[in-house]
Order: structure tokens, then sequence, then C-alpha cells
């Protein structure tokens, strides 16, 4: 009998239980990521979406960037939503004032990313987005969502709203500046659970 897929999701803000979920519907074994101790064992770690600077903060607290890069390193897939999405950013556009426009990231993915593109918390929507090479459209829920406003030549869009890129692949690493968990669809949850369990070349 094949292993029950085991994979996490960065719980220190955020959406992260209904990341938990979604996967645990899927079958697979979810594990909530605090310490860098809670990444051994996984395949796979959600960074959900929230406040990307109380994410990002909350991080540094628990001496996670280096611990989810290694994890990276070692084989690991990693799948950032809406915040997720800007702290794998390799460029994060349009930081906080607060701290001088500067946003920390994991910078793994070579993308540029600007924050809040969409607007605030009143300007959220919901939209079906057409997803390449899906036969339907994807039931994308966006709040305060980011943008991808650069992709590098190693990453595939495979989403884009209104001309703007909000859903991209780099090997292992997953990006999309919307919420998936927040809709019943589990197909890019079905998405990154295949690419946890892809060994990497």
């Amino acid at each position: 009998m094949n292993a029950v897929p085991h994979l996490g999701v960065l719980a220190l803000q955020g959406a992260f239980r209904e990341h938990r979920q979604r996967l645990e519907a899927l079958g697979v074994r979810v594990t909530e990521v605090r310490r860098p101790a809670d990444l051994a064992g996984l395949q796979g770690l959600i960074l959900p979406g929230g406040e990307s600077t109380t994410i990002a903060r909350l991080m540094t607290d628990f001496g996670l960037w280096q611990p989810v890069r290694d994890f990276h390193a070692a084989g690991g897939a990693l799948w950032g939503t809406c915040a997720g999405a800007i702290l794998l950013a390799r460029e994060v556009l349009g930081g906080p004032p607060q701290f001088g426009g500067h946003q920390a990231s994991l910078a793994l993915m070579d993308l540029s990313v600007r924050r809040n593109a969409f607007g605030r918390q009143v300007d959220s929507f919901r939209v079906p987005l057409a997803v390449r090479g899906w036969a339907a459209p994807f039931p994308a829920v966006f709040i305060r969502a980011p943008v991808i406003e650069r992709v590098g030549e190693g990453v595939d869009v495979l989403a884009r709203h209104q001309g703007q890129i909000v859903l991209a692949r780099q090997g292992r690493l997953l990006a999309s500046a919307f919420h998936p968990e927040l809709t019943p669809d589990p197909r890019l949850h079905a998405l990154f659970l295949e690419m946890s369990l892809t060994v990497s070349a």
C-alpha cells in the first residue's frame, strides 16, 4: 500500500485552516507548520493568504526563513496563495511604507509581485478564471490580491485576469494571487499534491 501523502500548511496567520480542510478532503495527511521541526517528513508546504508583513515577522520570530528555503532545496514543493505568493517572490513591489517599502520574502520564485494590486478588502471579488489546459474555469476569489507583474524565463504562466498574471508555476513552486481554499473546487490543491509527489530531476 502506498504511503499517505504528507503536506504542511504554514500556520502562523491567515487562511491555513481552510487549506488544511481542502487537503484532507483529498486524503492528505496535514501538519500545521509553526516551527522548523514541523517541516520534517513533508513533501510540500502551502504558504497561505493573510497579512504578508505579519506572516513575514512571525517567520522571523520562529526562525523559519532558511529552514523553508532548505526544505525546497531538498526537494519540497511550495505553493504561495495571495500573501504566500508575495513571500515566494524574488522581488516584492509596493512594500509597506512603515518598513521603508521593503517586504521580506523567500526570494525563491523568479517573479515580481505587487502587493494589494487589486485594491483593498472592500474591493474583493470572485471571477471564473480560465486556467491553461483546464476545460472549465476556476472560481477564483480575490481578496486584497497581489498581481504578478514580471516572470522570469523559467516561469510558466497558467492564468491571467484582465491581462494580469495571477497564477504561475516554476518547477516545484506554485504562486496564485487568489484564494483557492475559499472555494469547493479541489483542482488547484490536487495540482499541488501532484507537484509535491513528483520527484525532482
